[in-house]
């Protein structure tokens, strides 16, 4: 019972430097944030703080690192969708988009994933740049059926559609 207690109150701190990780991060705080998310993971690994940690090395530029980390963070929890998708987006940062769309296609299937509608609005903009308009329309479409006030995606159908015409 007293382990159960301990791990308990880990997770708890490892949250806590996560969460306060995230609001330095989006305070645009991002060196002082890896260092959170370092600690928090030194606390108790997540896939969670390895998936942002790689988000804040992406804002840093450090695609590599970015994607390693998301790379952790599926071995941990290969049903969290998160570090796939972000995979994808690192990878078009860097001009592979046809490796980006292995990546989507898995968090697309992800069990545990809240924010679907990225993964479909991020391979709606592959597609595009490949010239597959079409292709690309069903994509945006599909992520505006799963988010309606995502407004990126519907700019982006309503873009694409008025080049189709």
């Amino acid at each position: 019972m007293q382990l159960h207690h301990e791990a308990e109150a880990l997770q708890k701190q490892a949250r806590e430097y996560y969460e306060q990780a995230y609001r330095l991060q989006m305070d645009g705080r991002v060196a002082e944030a890896i260092k959170l998310y370092r600690l928090s993971l030194e606390t108790f690994e997540t896939p969670e703080a390895h998936t942002f940690l790689g988000w804040a090395y992406s804002y840093l530029g450090d695609y590599d690192r970015a994607i390693e980390e998301c790379t952790l963070a599926i071995e941990i929890d290969p049903e969290y969708g998160n570090p796939y998708n972000d995979i994808a987006a690192y990878l078009m940062q860097q001009n592979k988009h046809a490796e980006s769309e292995y990546w989507l296609r898995k968090a697309i299937l992800a069990p545990r994933y809240n924010s679907r509608h990225y993964a479909f609005y991020n391979l709606g903009r592959v597609y595009e740049r490949q010239g597959k308009w079409f292709e690309a329309v069903r994509q945006y479409q599909q992520a505006i059926s799963l988010e309606p006030k995502y407004h990126l995606a519907a700019l982006s159908l309503l873009n694409l559609q008025a080049k189709l015409n």
